[in-house]
Protein backbone atom coordinates (compact mmCIF):
# COMPACT_ATOMS: atom_id res chain seq x y z
CA UNK A 1 0.00 0.00 0.00
CA UNK A 2 1.43 3.38 -1.02
CA UNK A 3 1.49 6.00 1.74
CA UNK A 4 1.08 9.71 1.02
CA UNK A 5 1.75 12.59 3.37
CA UNK A 6 -1.42 14.59 3.92
CA UNK A 7 -1.64 18.01 5.54
CA UNK A 8 -4.77 19.69 6.87
CA UNK A 9 -5.70 21.97 9.71
CA UNK A 10 -7.14 21.05 13.14
CA UNK A 11 -10.13 23.30 12.37
CA UNK A 12 -13.48 21.49 12.61
CA UNK A 13 -14.29 21.76 8.91
CA UNK A 14 -11.05 19.96 7.97
CA UNK A 15 -11.15 17.27 10.65
CA UNK A 16 -14.81 16.69 9.75
CA UNK A 17 -14.04 16.21 6.04
CA UNK A 18 -10.78 14.25 6.35
CA UNK A 19 -11.80 11.85 9.11
CA UNK A 20 -13.36 9.25 6.74
CA UNK A 21 -10.33 9.35 4.44
CA UNK A 22 -7.59 8.96 7.06
CA UNK A 23 -9.55 6.31 8.96
CA UNK A 24 -10.26 4.15 5.91
CA UNK A 25 -14.03 4.58 5.91
CA UNK A 26 -14.05 5.06 2.13
CA UNK A 27 -12.32 3.30 -0.76
CA UNK A 28 -8.80 4.76 -0.98
CA UNK A 29 -7.75 2.73 -4.06
CA UNK A 30 -4.83 1.19 -2.20
CA UNK A 31 -3.49 4.49 -0.86
CA UNK A 32 -2.93 5.28 2.80
CA UNK A 33 -2.34 8.67 4.38
CA UNK A 34 0.08 9.90 7.02
CA UNK A 35 -1.68 12.96 8.37
CA UNK A 36 -0.03 16.15 9.57
CA UNK A 37 -2.26 18.71 11.28
CA UNK A 38 -1.01 22.30 11.25
CA UNK A 39 -2.47 25.79 11.13
CA UNK A 40 -3.23 27.06 7.64
CA UNK A 41 -0.18 29.32 7.28
CA UNK A 42 2.15 26.50 8.32
CA UNK A 43 0.49 24.30 5.69
CA UNK A 44 0.98 27.06 3.12
CA UNK A 45 4.69 27.23 3.91
CA UNK A 46 5.06 23.45 3.86
CA UNK A 47 3.52 23.43 0.38
CA UNK A 48 5.82 26.24 -0.71
CA UNK A 49 8.72 24.04 0.45
CA UNK A 50 7.23 21.07 -1.51
CA UNK A 51 7.14 19.05 1.73
CA UNK A 52 3.74 17.30 1.49
CA UNK A 53 2.21 15.06 -1.16
CA UNK A 54 -1.35 16.30 -0.58
CA UNK A 55 -2.35 19.33 1.47
CA UNK A 56 -4.96 21.90 2.34
CA UNK A 57 -3.67 25.34 1.35
CA UNK A 58 -5.04 28.84 1.10
CA UNK A 59 -6.05 29.79 -2.43
CA UNK A 60 -3.58 32.66 -2.14
CA UNK A 61 -0.77 30.14 -1.60
CA UNK A 62 -2.01 28.14 -4.59
CA UNK A 63 -1.02 31.10 -6.73
CA UNK A 64 2.62 30.48 -5.78
CA UNK A 65 2.73 26.67 -6.16
CA UNK A 66 0.76 25.99 -9.34
CA UNK A 67 3.80 24.67 -11.19
CA UNK A 68 4.37 21.89 -8.64
CA UNK A 69 0.85 21.18 -7.33
CA UNK A 70 -2.50 20.54 -9.01
CA UNK A 71 -5.79 21.58 -7.45
CA UNK A 72 -8.37 18.94 -6.54
CA UNK A 73 -12.06 19.61 -7.14
CA UNK A 74 -13.06 18.14 -3.75
CA UNK A 75 -12.33 19.32 -0.22
CA UNK A 76 -12.48 23.09 -0.68
CA UNK A 77 -13.63 25.77 1.73
CA UNK A 78 -15.56 28.06 -0.56
CA UNK A 79 -18.91 29.73 -0.21
CA UNK A 80 -20.95 32.81 0.56
CA UNK A 81 -21.14 34.72 3.81
CA UNK A 82 -17.94 33.10 5.06
CA UNK A 83 -15.17 35.56 4.25
CA UNK A 84 -12.50 37.00 6.55
CA UNK A 85 -13.30 40.06 8.65
CA UNK A 86 -11.28 43.15 9.48
CA UNK A 87 -12.02 44.12 13.09
CA UNK A 88 -10.93 46.80 15.56
CA UNK A 89 -11.65 48.03 19.09
CA UNK A 90 -12.85 51.36 17.68
CA UNK A 91 -15.09 51.17 14.62
CA UNK A 92 -14.01 54.70 13.64
CA UNK A 93 -10.71 53.15 12.47
CA UNK A 94 -12.63 52.19 9.31
CA UNK A 95 -12.38 55.77 8.05
CA UNK A 96 -8.62 56.02 8.59
CA UNK A 97 -7.16 52.60 7.73
CA UNK A 98 -4.23 53.91 5.74
CA UNK A 99 -1.12 54.00 7.90
CA UNK A 100 -2.66 51.83 10.62
CA UNK A 101 -1.00 48.65 11.85
CA UNK A 102 -3.03 45.60 10.87
CA UNK A 103 -2.45 42.15 12.38
CA UNK A 104 -2.74 39.43 9.73
CA UNK A 105 -2.85 35.61 10.02
CA UNK A 106 -0.05 34.96 7.51
CA UNK A 107 1.39 36.37 4.29
CA UNK A 108 0.07 33.49 2.16
CA UNK A 109 -3.50 33.41 3.46
CA UNK A 110 -6.42 34.21 1.19
CA UNK A 111 -7.52 36.70 3.83
CA UNK A 112 -4.37 38.76 3.28
CA UNK A 113 -4.68 38.50 -0.50
CA UNK A 114 -8.25 39.81 -0.28
CA UNK A 115 -7.18 42.66 1.96
CA UNK A 116 -4.51 43.68 -0.55
CA UNK A 117 -7.02 43.52 -3.40
CA UNK A 118 -9.50 45.53 -1.34
CA UNK A 119 -7.07 48.38 -0.59
CA UNK A 120 -3.60 48.50 -2.15
CA UNK A 121 -2.68 51.54 -0.02
CA UNK A 122 -2.46 49.49 3.18
CA UNK A 123 1.14 48.63 4.04
CA UNK A 124 1.73 48.25 7.79
CA UNK A 125 1.17 44.58 8.60
CA UNK A 126 1.99 42.52 11.67
CA UNK A 127 2.20 38.81 10.87
CA UNK A 128 1.17 36.29 13.54
CA UNK A 129 -0.72 33.00 14.02
CA UNK A 130 -4.45 33.45 13.37
CA UNK A 131 -5.41 32.71 16.98
CA UNK A 132 -3.28 35.63 18.25
CA UNK A 133 -4.80 38.31 16.00
CA UNK A 134 -7.68 39.29 18.28
CA UNK A 135 -5.40 39.55 21.32
CA UNK A 136 -3.09 41.85 19.35
CA UNK A 137 -6.02 44.16 18.61
CA UNK A 138 -7.39 44.02 22.15
CA UNK A 139 -4.02 44.89 23.72
CA UNK A 140 -3.31 47.72 21.27
CA UNK A 141 -0.41 45.94 19.59
CA UNK A 142 -2.34 46.42 16.34
CA UNK A 143 -4.93 49.00 15.32
CA UNK A 144 -7.00 46.41 13.46
CA UNK A 145 -6.92 42.69 12.85
CA UNK A 146 -7.78 40.35 10.01
CA UNK A 147 -9.63 37.38 11.48
CA UNK A 148 -10.44 33.97 10.02
CA UNK A 149 -11.79 30.59 11.14
CA UNK A 150 -13.71 30.48 14.44
CA UNK A 151 -12.80 34.07 15.33
CA UNK A 152 -15.62 35.05 13.02
CA UNK A 153 -18.07 33.65 15.57
CA UNK A 154 -16.46 35.05 18.71
CA UNK A 155 -14.99 38.52 18.03
CA UNK A 156 -18.02 40.45 19.30
CA UNK A 157 -17.67 38.77 22.68
CA UNK A 158 -14.25 40.40 22.97
CA UNK A 159 -15.61 43.88 22.40
CA UNK A 160 -14.35 44.12 18.82
CA UNK A 161 -16.20 45.74 15.93
CA UNK A 162 -16.38 44.66 12.31
CA UNK A 163 -14.85 47.20 9.94
CA UNK A 164 -14.99 45.26 6.67
CA UNK A 165 -16.38 41.89 5.64
CA UNK A 166 -14.01 40.95 2.82
CA UNK A 167 -16.21 38.08 1.69
CA UNK A 168 -19.15 40.47 1.37
CA UNK A 169 -16.91 42.87 -0.56
CA UNK A 170 -15.75 40.09 -2.88
CA UNK A 171 -19.29 38.88 -3.56
CA UNK A 172 -20.40 42.42 -4.32
CA UNK A 173 -17.48 42.94 -6.69
CA UNK A 174 -17.72 39.65 -8.56
CA UNK A 175 -21.09 38.03 -7.83
CA UNK A 176 -19.10 34.88 -7.04
CA UNK A 177 -18.58 32.84 -3.85
CA UNK A 178 -15.31 33.45 -2.03
CA UNK A 179 -12.63 30.75 -2.42
CA UNK A 180 -10.74 30.42 0.86
CA UNK A 181 -8.84 27.14 0.83
CA UNK A 182 -8.49 24.06 -1.35
CA UNK A 183 -6.70 20.73 -1.57
CA UNK A 184 -3.64 20.31 -3.75
CA UNK A 185 -1.64 17.26 -4.81
CA UNK A 186 1.95 17.13 -6.00
CA UNK A 187 1.98 16.87 -9.81
CA UNK A 188 4.85 14.37 -9.65
CA UNK A 189 2.43 11.82 -8.16
CA UNK A 190 1.01 11.39 -11.65
CA UNK A 191 -2.48 11.79 -13.03
CA UNK A 192 -3.71 8.35 -12.01
CA UNK A 193 -2.75 8.76 -8.34
CA UNK A 194 -4.06 12.33 -8.19
CA UNK A 195 -7.40 11.20 -9.64
CA UNK A 196 -7.58 8.41 -7.04
CA UNK A 197 -6.91 10.90 -4.24
CA UNK A 198 -9.63 13.19 -5.54
CA UNK A 199 -12.18 10.35 -5.77
CA UNK A 200 -11.40 9.18 -2.25
CA UNK A 201 -11.56 12.70 -0.84
CA UNK A 202 -14.92 13.34 -2.52
CA UNK A 203 -16.24 10.06 -1.13
CA UNK A 204 -14.94 11.08 2.30
CA UNK A 205 -16.71 14.45 2.18
CA UNK A 206 -19.94 12.74 1.12
CA UNK A 207 -19.57 10.19 3.92
CA UNK A 208 -18.95 12.93 6.50
CA UNK A 209 -21.96 14.96 5.37
CA UNK A 210 -24.18 11.86 5.45
CA UNK A 211 -22.82 10.74 8.86
CA UNK A 212 -22.15 14.01 10.71
CA UNK A 213 -21.67 12.36 14.12
CA UNK A 214 -18.99 9.92 12.92
CA UNK A 215 -16.08 12.32 13.38
CA UNK A 216 -17.30 13.93 16.62
CA UNK A 217 -14.53 12.58 18.88
CA UNK A 218 -11.83 13.32 16.29
CA UNK A 219 -13.09 16.89 15.89
CA UNK A 220 -13.17 17.44 19.67
CA UNK A 221 -9.66 15.99 20.03
CA UNK A 222 -8.28 18.74 17.82
CA UNK A 223 -10.58 21.59 18.86
CA UNK A 224 -10.55 21.25 22.63
CA UNK A 225 -10.77 24.99 23.30
CA UNK A 226 -13.77 25.46 21.04
CA UNK A 227 -17.36 25.01 22.24
CA UNK A 228 -19.57 22.46 20.53
CA UNK A 229 -21.77 25.28 19.26
CA UNK A 230 -18.84 27.05 17.60
CA UNK A 231 -17.61 23.74 16.14
CA UNK A 232 -21.02 23.08 14.62
CA UNK A 233 -21.27 26.63 13.25
CA UNK A 234 -17.76 26.31 11.81
CA UNK A 235 -18.62 23.10 9.97
CA UNK A 236 -21.96 24.45 8.80
CA UNK A 237 -20.35 27.54 7.31
CA UNK A 238 -17.31 26.03 5.62
CA UNK A 239 -18.50 22.57 4.53
CA UNK A 240 -21.06 22.74 1.72
CA UNK A 241 -21.73 21.55 -1.82
CA UNK A 242 -18.55 23.23 -3.04
CA UNK A 243 -16.63 20.96 -0.64
CA UNK A 244 -17.97 17.92 -2.45
CA UNK A 245 -17.23 19.37 -5.88
CA UNK A 246 -16.23 22.86 -6.98
CA UNK A 247 -18.54 22.79 -9.97
CA UNK A 248 -18.52 25.45 -12.68
CA UNK A 249 -19.26 28.33 -10.31
CA UNK A 250 -16.53 27.33 -7.88
CA UNK A 251 -13.99 27.02 -10.66
CA UNK A 252 -14.95 30.47 -11.98
CA UNK A 253 -14.51 31.96 -8.51
CA UNK A 254 -11.00 30.51 -8.13
CA UNK A 255 -9.99 31.60 -11.63
CA UNK A 256 -11.21 35.15 -10.93
CA UNK A 257 -9.33 35.39 -7.63
CA UNK A 258 -6.10 34.26 -9.27
CA UNK A 259 -6.66 36.54 -12.27
CA UNK A 260 -7.10 39.59 -10.05
CA UNK A 261 -4.07 38.66 -7.97
CA UNK A 262 -1.98 38.30 -11.14
CA UNK A 263 -3.23 41.63 -12.42
CA UNK A 264 -2.31 43.28 -9.11
CA UNK A 265 1.17 41.76 -9.19
CA UNK A 266 0.56 39.70 -6.03
CA UNK A 267 1.30 36.39 -7.79
CA UNK A 268 3.02 35.48 -11.03
CA UNK A 269 1.22 33.92 -13.98
CA UNK A 270 1.58 30.20 -14.57
CA UNK A 271 1.28 28.22 -17.80
CA UNK A 272 0.24 25.09 -15.91
CA UNK A 273 -3.45 24.11 -15.91
CA UNK A 274 -4.89 24.23 -12.38
CA UNK A 275 -6.33 20.73 -12.57
CA UNK A 276 -5.02 17.38 -13.80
Amino acid sequence: MKELTLGFSPCPNDTFMFYPLVHGLVDTAGLSYHERLEDVETLNRLALARTLDVSKVSYAALGHIRDEYALLRAGSALGRGCGPLLVARDERVREHLRGKTIAIPGCYTTAFMLLRLFDRSLENFLVMPFHEVMDAVMTGQADAGLIIHESRFTYQGFGLHRLVDLGEWWEGETGLPIPLGGIVARRSLGGETIAAVERALRAGVEYARSNPAAAAAYIREHAQEMSEEVCAAHIGLYVNDFSTDLGEEGERAIAELLRRAEQAGIIKKSMQPLYI
